[in-house]
């Protein structure tokens, strides 16, 4: 594992910082201290959760379900929910609940959309939640990934809302289409923010530009399945897989390249190198990266008071690694990392902070659980 830190205008500045110390790895297999509950089992690849105001929790199932979990158990599924591609790594992915949700009921999904020719693209939908959450009205939706390709992988797909109440939304880049990444004309490798109608934010960097699509926030980016905002600084990260390595977590500003696939720490699963390198004049250096790969998804920056010591941390899920990733951090940079569960021998799709300030995780297998973190009694 490598470290880099923060992007800086030098050349120079940037190969020093890139050949920092390495951080000491440490794990802990059974987490001392901590007791993992399951909430509830029996969840087909569940990919995405939301708390809702009750206490209750939306969860996504891959395959296209959407179940709420109360009180232990699975609800029916309900209905409403868009069809979506299910197929590799597509499906019904994340949800997110809108910024006023008590006042609108209104919740956002996140989806492989099936498209002509036997195509895809990720797409956005809105729906509301009817009062007793067993359905969704007026559904629509309000963003397109556009081209749509074949093939099964790379859909990105994490929502987080801003504190202005515009919405990012990231993207991946299908995998046979690296080189999108880079193209302002596509939103193949992106994070895109819309407003919660689908319109374009007027303050967004492209907007006005006729060689770039508007909804495009950033750029250069592999596949962003790890996104939410720091919850002092309001700024929005993200954690995208690479390839063979180069694992990044990174802090996307408006307008910037994050370099993919022209600068990657990662190289091809055939061994080969890709791109030019790890940096280059006008693309973004991650502030940390792993190699090699733990396959990242799911972030959260931890807040609550059942953990203190867990206080200025982000928690990532390791989908390859099999952990519950700790990052330590100091502002803007990370200082060091954990890894945590590693006996549990699971894959990590989400982790989220729960209003009782406990941790949730749901494990990524087809027969998949939704799990919480406490303090050990």
């Amino acid at each position: 594992m490598r470290l880099t830190l923060p992007s800086a205008s030098s050349l120079a500045l940037l190969a020093a910082l890139a050949a920092a110390p390495a951080f000491a790895q440490s794990a802990r297999p059974d987490a001392p201290g901590i007791a993992v509950e399951t909430v509830a089992s029996g969840l087909t690849n569940p990919w995405g959760m939301a708390f809702l105001p009750d206490g209750k929790v939306l969860v996504t199932e891959r395959p296209g379900r959407l179940r709420v979990v109360s009180g232990g158990k699975l609800s029916e599924p309900l209905s409403g929910v868009p069809a979506v591609r299910a197929r590799g790594q597509g499906g019904l992915l994340d949800v997110a609940l809108d910024p006023d949700f008590p006042q609108n009921r209104a919740i956002y999904l996140s989806f492989a959309e099936e498209r002509e020719g036997g195509n895809g693209a990720t797409a956005v939908a809105r729906g509301v939640l009817n009062a007793d959450a067993t359905g969704l009205s007026e559904v629509r939706t309000i963003w397109r990934q556009e081209p749509a390709y074949g093939g099964p992988n790379h859909w990105g797909s994490r929502l987080v809302f801003a504190r202005d109440k515009t919405l990012f939304i990231t993207t991946g880049d299908r995998f046979t289409e690296k080189e999108k990444a880079q193209d302002l004309k596509e939103t193949l490798g992106k994070i895109i923010r819309i407003n919660r109608d689908g319109s374009i934010p007027r303050d967004n960097p492209f907007v006005g530009r006729d060689d770039a699509r508007p909804e495009i926030w950033s750029y250069g980016h592999r596949n962003v399945q790890s996104a939410a905002l720091h919850p002092q600084t309001g700024q929005l990260w993200t954690v995208e897989h690479g390839a063979r390595g180069g694992d990044e977590v990174n802090i996307p500003a408006a307008g910037k390249n994050y370099g993919w696939p022209v600068i990657t720490y990662g190289v091809d699963y055939s061994g080969l190198k890709i791109g030019e390198g790890t940096q280059k004049a006008g693309m973004e250096q991650p502030v940390f990266y792993w190699d090699p790969s733990i396959a990242p998804s799911g972030l959260a920056f931890y807040t609550g008071d059942a953990f203190p010591a867990f206080r200025d941390s982000a928690f990532v899920g390791a989908l390859s690694g099999r952990a519950l990733v700790r990052l330590k951090l100091s502002g803007g940079r990370v200082t060091g990392e954990e890894r945590l569960l590693t006996s549990l021998g699971a894959r990590i799709r989400d982790v989220r902070q729960g209003p009782d300030g406990f941790l949730y995780l749901l494990t990524d297998a087809t027969n998949g659980s939704l799990l919480r973190l406490r303090p050990a009694r």
